[in-house]
């Protein structure tokens, strides 16, 4: 029985490995070498990466929705990655003394706590989807905003205004704690909407 997307395409290829999905996959190799160019004061190279990027993750998604190319797989890789990449910047922002490390551990501890809550939620209620909601968007937005202008900060210190990422600091802090609060919010209000699953029930 062929499994949603792992259906194979007529040459054998598993129908997840597309073109969309290896451009995704290819953001994911960047993360150790964007990693090392911030660590080494390659401001430039770190910079380039990160814009690079980026610019994958604009076409993996225009070429999932323009020519079909969606699967099951990438749309749990894309986000993945896009967590796993923004983490691994943040984090080595905070080694370097570019954001302040109380920064990383919010945005850390937000993402552990919905992490678990949407655990504790699909083993014990019938609650299964968990879809982002605006402020998770708009903290994702302004956690890349901030992150890219500290990259071009530290490489062309003329451009940004010193003040600037300063400000973005506060800003990423109160929407991601605000975030938090309404995702868990509103987990709870779809939680009391529907009743608990009966005893003896398997859930998958």
């Amino acid at each position: 029985m062929e499994t949603k997307g792992y259906r194979h395409n007529h040459a054998g290829t598993p129908r997840w490995l597309n073109i969309a999905n290896l451009f995704t996959l290819a953001r994911l190799a960047c993360v150790p070498f964007a990693v090392r160019a911030i660590l080494s004061a390659e401001h430039g190279r770190a910079l380039g990466i990160v814009l690079g990027a980026a610019l994958t993750d604009a076409i993996d998604g225009a070429l999932a929705r323009r020519f079909g190319m969606a699967t099951s797989v990438g749309a749990y890789l894309d986000p993945i990655t896009d967590k796993i990449f923004l983490s691994a910047i943040y984090i080595s922002l905070a080694i370097t003394s570019s954001i302040p490390w109380w920064l990383v551990i919010e945005i850390f501890t937000r993402d552990f706590l919905i992490l678990a809550f949407s655990g504790a939620a699909i083993l014990f209620t019938n609650v299964r989807r968990f879809p982002p909601t605006i402020w998770g968007k708009a903290s994702t937005f302004l956690q890349i905003a901030l992150a890219l202008s500290i990259l071009v900060r530290n490489a062309s210190p003329d451009i940004v205004p010193a003040g600037r990422p300063d400000a973005l600091v506060w800003m990423v802090a109160a929407v991601t704690a605000l975030s938090g609060v309404h995702y868990l919010w509103r987990g709870l209000r779809d939680i009391a909407r529907k009743p608990a699953p009966s005893r003896g029930t398997i859930l998958l």
